[in-house]
């Protein structure tokens, strides 16, 4: 069995160290209050065990609480006041020097929560080294200068989490819809460089990859950029194509029938699409940006962005082409076809392309085809969306998410009165943990609501602190964002506070743990009929927070289904602490995601998916549902059928399968999750292979799909995951 130090690395479990804690504290009492040896061993030996039930590696402060509870169950409660004030002297030693050793674990590679923080980091190389080393830095500043007391104190007990720490001691934002449109059209600047209207799709493309990257670098959660503004490229490729053709055709003396000749100017444009389209999934496979990872970056494929006929229809020829490269894939190190993590592809369903005898249908079923095997695209409901996100001029919007699953609200430009989503973006999130306010209650209905409001001005103040962290930002801090096209075009020195208020941007009060609250309060799951209502009241009740906030303050506050990658883990490790474990509700490494149902529940697709769409309705700031299946590359007539039930019943859903490789025998099936000394080991079913560099694994774990392994929390949620279909 393994456990998690405190700096994060991990060591073998070792009792003797329980064994010698417990008699150094047993000695500094009187003899009459001593425990004997074979008490001592006891309690050992009772700790041990607890942690083997626990299914992952326990962290240190785990162990010690065990330790604690099991010297009172023995009565020795002078012993306990001594290993207490033992304890809590320690943690006044560790303060001092606890940033300095957490960075230290960083660089020699042995921190265990580093190295499953972010499933699409790799720990390993000095730029997210750096990184990390940065942010270890911003989250010291952050906790003991930049934040209340009271918030930092309730996100370390895991009452809230108030996200991405580590770079809150910069003036940067979260996720954004990028104005690739303005800034091709209209030209930009890169790293001093000005860049003009590109002359042919494949260049279009190649600039549209470096704004990635200067975006990707310049805040810190994802993007979003749509094939529809590179589709009027498609056309001035074109008549460049048949200027060039008629040229070459002229110099030689010869005339092809128009027919013909127009046949080789679509085989040559096919061709650069081909090209400017593997520009962009290559070039974001392989960028790393300053945080040391590939841009976290989605890219949307809706028919109707399309300006007209022509560009629709060239707009077709592009996600043709984006959704045949990523069934292919890209060749790992060995040279093997595997699933990349990035670009997230997006593929709205609509009446252009939904029905069998839909002009656009063999893209939808190319769609299916690519998600039996590369777990994308994920898909959008524009039908649903159309009721969903209505403006104040009553006309229904179909637009993306930034990034894996955060959504801005219904925005009508003042100026234009037209409705307007590129260009914005969020400002940041809070995340409220249910679970806790649940337990804290004792189950008392009354103290619920009482602790939900108190918790609720918690995240209020919190998110303050985010916008006016943002607020009087220059837009000189990120020219590619603020000045140069991607989310506006401000003078240089001007403040970007004008952009934080109206609903222009939005800020988010994340919220998880929804299934294990409910079970807790109603002895059931949030799917039973008598409990759904309960599930829904605590929705609508964050929803009347965030309006009173907007009405209060001109910021657009929104509800938000967190996804908690990492802090799934962070959330449960908190309860199980403060409350013990509670069947069904705090016995695992992880909590719920958002809404979602239990990962263990059984629950057939269709009707997790028409279930989970009330509550995705209610989570206006973003959210995403997903069913789990099994390998569908055989069956994508079932995959089509679920694509067509989320058009007519959910605004945004996704299909997880596996898409695993092992490098050391070749097996291209599941790699499973098998424990092994007290901790969950990825391990090939066919040559036994637990070496992690050695193997490929993609899962989808909170809207983007994971490749470099997660924490034991998460590892074990996948693991208890089960099939929908």
């Amino acid at each position: 069995m393994k456990i998690i130090k405190r700096d994060g690395s991990e060591a073998v479990f070792d009792i003797t160290k329980i064994i010698v804690a417990v008699t150094k504290a047993n000695e500094t009492v009187e003899e009459k209050d001593r425990m004997t040896p074979v008490q001592i061993q006891r309690i050992a030996e009772s700790v041990v065990l607890a942690c083997e039930k626990l299914g992952r590696s326990p962290v240190v402060e785990e162990v010690q609480d065990l330790v604690e509870k099991q010297i009172m169950a023995h009565g020795a409660f002078e012993v306990a006041k001594a290993y207490i004030t033992y304890r809590y002297t320690r943690t006044l030693v560790r303060q001092s020097n606890t940033t300095d050793d957490r960075i230290l674990s960083l660089i020699e590679c042995n921190n265990e929560e580093a190295k499953q923080e972010n499933s699409n980091k790799n720990p390993v190389i000095n730029s997210t080294q750096r990184d990390y080393m940065a942010g270890e830095v911003s989250r010291d500043i952050t906790n003991r200068i930049l934040l209340p007391q009271e918030i930092v104190d309730a996100h370390n007990d895991g009452i809230i989490h108030f996200h991405d720490t580590d770079y809150f001691a910069q003036h940067m934002h979260n996720c954004d819809l990028v104005n690739l449109e303005d800034m091709l059209q209209n030209g930009t600047v890169i790293t001093g460089t000005l860049i003009e209207r590109p002359h042919s799709f494949s260049t279009a493309c190649n600039i549209a990859t470096q704004i990635i990257a200067q975006v990707a670098s310049n805040q810190y959660g994802g993007q979003s950029i749509s094939l529809a503004h590179l589709a009027p490229f498609v056309n001035v490729s074109r008549e460049k194509i048949r200027r060039d053709l008629r040229e070459e055709t002229a110099s030689i003396n010869i005339e092809l029938p128009e027919d013909d000749f127009n046949k080789v100017v679509e085989k040559r444009l096919r061709e650069e699409i081909r090209r400017g389209v593997q520009t962009i999934q290559y070039q974001v496979v392989t960028l790393l940006t300053t945080n040391g990872q590939a841009p976290f970056v989605t890219v949307f494929m809706y028919l109707g962005e399309a300006k007209n006929e022509q560009e629709k229809r060239d707009l077709a020829l592009i996600i043709e082409e984006t959704l045949e490269q990523r069934y292919q894939g890209v060749k790992n190190e060995d040279g093997v076809w595997v699933t990349p993590a990035f670009p997230k592809l997006v593929y709205v369903l609509e009446e252009d392309n939904i029905h069998e005898d839909s002009p656009y249908y063999y893209l939808t079923q190319l769609s299916a085809k690519c998600t039996a095997r590369r777990m994308v695209p994920d898909y959008i409901s524009e039908k649903i969306m159309f009721r969903d996100k209505v403006d104040k001029n009553g006309k229904g919007n179909c637009y993306t998410c930034m990034g894996c699953r955060s959504f801005l609200t219904p925005y009508v430009d003042p100026e234009t009165n037209e409705p307007k989503y590129y260009g914005r973006f969020n400002q940041g999130v809070v995340t409220i943990n249910l679970v806790d306010i649940a337990l804290s209650s004792g189950g008392n209905i009354d103290k619920f609501w009482k602790i939900f409001d108190e918790r609720l001005d918690l995240c209020y103040r919190a998110l303050m602190c985010r916008h006016n962290r943002l607020k009087g930002t220059l837009s000189d801090a990120a020219p590619i964002l603020w000045q140069y096209g991607a989310l506006a075009r401000l003078k240089k020195g001007e403040p970007i506070d004008k952009l934080l208020y109206g609903g222009y941007s939005t800020i988010s009060l994340g919220y998880a743990g929804l299934y294990e609250c409910v079970k807790y309060m109603t002895g059931k799951s949030h799917t039973d009929p008598s409990a759904t209502p309960f599930a829904l009241e605590v929705m609508q009740y964050l929803n009347k927070a965030t309006k009173t906030w907007k009405e209060k303050e001109n910021i657009d506050f929104s509800i938000y289904g967190t996804p908690i990658e990492s802090t799934t883990y962070k959330f449960a490790k908190c309860l199980q602490r403060r409350f013990g474990i509670i069947e069904g509700v705090t016995d695992k490494g992880y909590i719920t995601n958002s809404y979602h149902v239990h990962v263990s529940e059984e629950i057939d697709a269709f009707e997790k998916l028409r279930f989970e769409s009330q509550f995705q309705t209610l989570s206006p700031g973003g959210a995403i549902s997903y069913v789990e299946v099994p390998n569908m590359q055989h069956n994508l007539d079932a995959v089509l059928e679920v694509m067509k039930f989320i058009y007519d019943n959910i605004m945004y859903a996704e299909l997880n399968t596996k898409s695993d490789y092992c490098q050391v025998c070749g097996w291209d099936g599941e790699i499973e999750i098998r424990e092994a000394d007290g901790k969950l080991v990825w391990t090939c079913p066919k040559c036994g292979n637990t070496d992690q560099d050695k193997m490929n694994v993609a899962r989808r774990t909170c809207g983007y799909i994971g490749t470099q392994f997660w924490n034991q929390g998460r590892t074990q949620e996948i693991r208890e995951r089960v099939l929908h279909l």
